[in-house]
């Protein structure tokens, strides 16, 4: 069954030593499909994907994916320990990125809980930047 949650997001980029945090607080549902939690929620200038949805789907401990579509579209799988090349949406048009996970902590349940992803991006082999996902999901404000 689909409930109303909040959604707190937390992504930290690392590139050349220079870091960057940015921080989110959205309406969104959740939803438990099996093993698998689906989270959902409405983009906004806040993200910079106005008028998109991001679908985050973590199917077990070690494996994630982030399916955005819309104005921008972008389809990333995150698994530990493995390499996945992705296609991400960008204004200026799509991109293919290899996304290497280094650690995901899933602690999802029916009442909320927490997804952490730590992963490196690259594009043509060259490395990107070092991120950090923290995701928090919690009951829904009335």
């Amino acid at each position: 069954m689909k409930r109303q949650v909040q959604l707190k997001l937390r992504s930290i980029l690392e590139t050349d030593g220079e870091r960057s945090e940015t921080e989110l607080l959205t309406d969104g549902t959740m939803e438990q499909n099996g093993k698998d939690f689906v989270l959902s929620y409405e983009d906004s200038d806040a993200t910079g994907f106005e008028g998109a949805t991001t679908t985050i789907t973590a199917q077990d401990k070690n494996l994630v994916s982030i399916v955005r579509c819309g104005t921008a579209n972008s389809n990333l799988v995150i698994e530990t320990g493995k390499k996945h090349y992705c296609l991400y949406g960008t204004p200026f048009g799509d991109i293919t990125v290899g996304i290497f996970t280094h650690k995901i902590e899933n602690s999802l349940s029916e009442n909320g809980g927490s997804l952490y992803l730590k992963y490196t991006i690259d594009v043509n082999s060259s490395y990107m930047s070092d991120n950090e996902i923290y995701l928090d999901v919690m009951e829904a404000k009335s």
